[in-house]
């Protein structure tokens, strides 16, 4: 594909033409208006439009359709006053709108997502020196009207601070006319990162990694490369090389990571290299920094930005360098809405634009393997930890064998190992990837158990907040006395453990460790994560009790082992990458231990030790379950040598969902290598009050999985009341 020009505007239309305006809403095409007198717009211009009896902000898309007469159309209102979307965004938000089957207005919408952004801040009082001179001057006034002569004009509070006074020193003098009120542009509040600071000495591996990663950038074009290392490798100041030379060239780079609010020490690392922040964007932002941050990405004022996977769409003008770390991560798909893979979409993104992408992984998927065994994708390797770190050894704990006792979740072995490390001044993690106290509530005396209503889900007890909840879809109520069944008082037992269950018992075998619990509902927030970091980095803690939110790249140099509570939990359910998945997050979860001077070593409790994920960890044969993988997944012509596409169907009425999913499958038309299966009840069968079936279908990678559907799904109507959506690639099969 040819590198889109990142023009400052498109081709021009003047008064009297028509132009085709795309608005953010789930419409599959643009609408045509005409350009009114003293106007003029260009492609890429953000508009207002009328709309029915109201007004939208639009992106002027092409030149208008003439599918309507110009004495029909309606003129646009107005220009808004922000930087164009270029062409190199318009073609990616197509690609994305083609390739995910969602509608081109819903795609938008990804782009669009801060509309106060589009309007520019309002202008600020700032003070410069008067012609008038104060017949009372103290040296408080003195130095204020010294810093308003040697600088430009600043607010009151920005004057004052710079002069040692209050405000109310500066409004005296305007009010005196020794200083004048003038209207300033709020200047950027973020700072630049210096690209020619030095980073730490790298090893001769991580240079010679870096060469190639820096190589990338300077050639200006796309390619991919997966950075390929073992936890603790380094690979993150080894791809900071790549985005000082992006930083070099004066361009704008993008790093993404899974869950921004738990890149506290990432965020840290990224301010001590560069001297100042990247550029943030996640859920956590208030909307006054969402609105700042994507109109300084427009206007090129940050260079670098860090985000979850919507920061794929923001306005970058000048965009050089991607980097996915964590690539093989699940939390990169995007399950509502318009449903994707920001992962993959990062690469278009780069291809469309012309430069390269980097992916980072010390559990590379399956797909990018693949990708990079065929040539598709360059690799570097780091195959050891950086300085004199060493791999953890991993052993696992045959829970068959050396159970714990009666109502416990430790194995001896475990506890002994904890005791052992402590003792010597280390820390310990406790690894159990279920949130809550216990994932099971049920009466001792008629067997009821604690149900969603909504959902087709139990209830999971959080003790801590007496409450039972569905992680679904959020409902919550007060944890009952009484058996809501059978009515039977003090008579609803916990069953299994949750990590609140787990801290209980740790609390109880270790009652002089101080301990922490680190999940998704206990940590809030990127403050709340910053701080439980640190706290743990500075040993303020000798055990942390974690969900997966644990694994991501943390780095706790006293931590010497790691203990993984039922590590089979990932291996059950239909789920066609669930070994690949326990593979990555155990070997996450056990690369946490040993990573500075202090030897490491991770225990796996399990039920099935000669399991090929037990087996792969504990040999360190990476390389040979994903070859075993692979075959497997080849012979039923599953990704990445396959395609899937899921439809799901959901709607208030069980009959009508079962009955319009049983019409859809019998119009599915009959092709060469695809396959449709089901429709059938979803695994999650019921999801906040809406019944769902599912159906998908399994094609040869050479077919055109998108021109089927819309084929198959052309001559349907779906029902009022009822919803069919559409996952290209799926990931989640509940």
């Amino acid at each position: 594909m040819e590198k889109a020009p990142a023009t400052a505007r498109g081709i021009e239309f003047g008064y009297g033409a028509t132009v085709a305006v795309l608005v953010p809403l789930p419409l599959a095409s643009a609408y045509d208006y005409l350009v009114p007198e003293g106007v003029t717009v260009a492609l890429g211009d953000f508009v207002v439009v009328p709309l029915g009896p109201r007004q939208v902000k639009g992106v002027v898309w092409a030149a208008g359709t003439g599918e309507v007469s110009a004495d029909r159309l309606r003129d646009i209102v107005g220009v808004l006053d922000v930087p164009p979307m270029l062409l190199a965004q318009r073609e990616f938000l197509a690609w994305v709108s083609d390739y995910t089957l969602a509608s081109m207005g819903s795609v938008l919408k990804l782009a669009m997502s801060v509309p106060a952004a589009l309007v520019p801040p309002k202008p600020q009082t700032g003070y410069a020196l008067g012609s008038e001179t104060p017949s009372r001057m103290t040296p408080a006034r003195s130095r204020v009207l010294d810093e308003a002569g040697a600088h430009p004009p600043r607010t009151a509070v920005e004057l004052a601070r710079a002069a040692r006074v209050t405000p109310s020193v500066v409004k005296g003098l305007a009010e005196l006319g020794a200083l004048v009120p003038v209207q300033i542009t709020p200047k950027s509040e973020f700072g630049q990162p210096d690209p020619t600071t030095q980073g730490p000495t790298l090893s001769a591996s991580q240079t010679k990694a870096a060469k190639t990663l820096i190589g990338a950038v300077q050639a200006s074009d796309f390619s991919v490369t997966l950075l390929d290392g073992v936890t603790g490798a380094g690979k993150t100041e080894v791809y900071l090389d790549a985005v000082a030379e992006t930083l070099r060239q004066g361009k704008q780079a993008l790093v993404m990571v899974p869950e921004i609010s738990l890149t506290s020490q990432w965020l840290e690392r990224f301010q001590r290299r560069f001297g100042a922040p990247p550029g943030e964007w996640h859920s956590d932002l208030t909307a006054s920094k969402r609105r700042a941050t994507w109109r300084a990405v427009a206007e090129n004022t940050i260079s670098v930005v860090v985000g979850a996977r919507s920061a794929l769409f923001l306005p970058y003008p000048n965009l050089a360098l991607i980097v996915v770390d964590e690539e093989h991560d699940g939390s990169y798909k995007q399950e509502d809405g318009v449903i994707y893979n920001a992962r993959d979409m990062a690469v278009v993104r780069a291809r469309v634009g012309a430069f390269p992408a980097i992916l980072v992984s010390a559990t590379p998927s399956l797909e990018t393997i693949v990708n990079t065994q065929s040539g598709r994708y360059a690799r570097v390797h780091l195959v050891d930890r950086h300085g004199e770190a060493e791999l953890p050894h991993i052993e696992t704990v045959d829970m068959r064998a050396d159970p714990p006792t009666r109502d416990h979740w430790l194995s001896p072995i475990v506890t002994d190992a904890i005791k052992a490390e402590l003792e010597g001044g280390s820390q310990a993690m406790v690894f159990l990837n279920r949130r809550g106290y216990a994932p099971l509530t049920l009466c001792r005396t008629c067997g009821h158990r604690m149900e969603c209503p909504n959902c087709s889900a139990w209830l999971v007890e959080h003790r801590h907040t007496g409450h039972l909840e569905c992680h679904h879809c959020g409902h919550r109520v007060r944890q009952p006395v009484s058996c809501p069944e059978c009515g039977a008082l003090e008579s609803l037992a916990a069953c299994g453990p949750g990590v609140e269950r787990l801290a209980e018992e740790i609390a109880a075998l270790f009652p002089l460790a101080r301990t922490a619990v680190m999940a998704s509902d206990t940590v809030t927030g990127p403050a709340a994560a910053a701080a439980l970091v640190q706290a743990m980095a500075n040993h303020e803690f000798d055990i942390l009790i974690g969900t997966q939110i644990v694994a991501k790249g943390h780095h706790f140099p006293l931590l010497t082992v790691v203990a993984v509570v039922d590590a089979d939990l990932g291996l059950s359910g239909g789920d066609l990458r669930a070994t690949e998945r326990t593979y990555q997050l155990l070997s996450q979860v056990a690369g946490r231990a040993g990573r500075a001077e202090r030897p490491g070593r991770a225990y796996l409790q399990t039920y099935h030790p000669d399991h090929p994920v037990m087996a792969a960890l504990i040999s360190g044969d990476r390389d040979a379950f994903l070859e075993r993988e692979a075959e497997a997944r080849e012979a039923q012509l599953l990704p990445p040598f396959g395609r899937l596409v899921a439809l799901i169907i959901s709607g208030p009425d069980a009959g009508a969902v079962e009955r319009f999913a049983r019409g859809v499958a019998r119009a599915a038309p009959a092709q060469k290598d695809v396959r449709v299966l089901g429709p059938a009840p979803a695994p999650l069968s019921m999801l906040r009050g809406r019944h769902r079936h599912r159906l998908l279908l399994r094609a040869a990678r050479s077919v055109n999985v998108q021109g089927y559907v819309r084929q198959w799904l052309g001559g349907i109507k779906t029902p009022s009341g009822l919803r069919l959506q559409v996952d290209v690639d799926p990931y989640s099969f509940l």
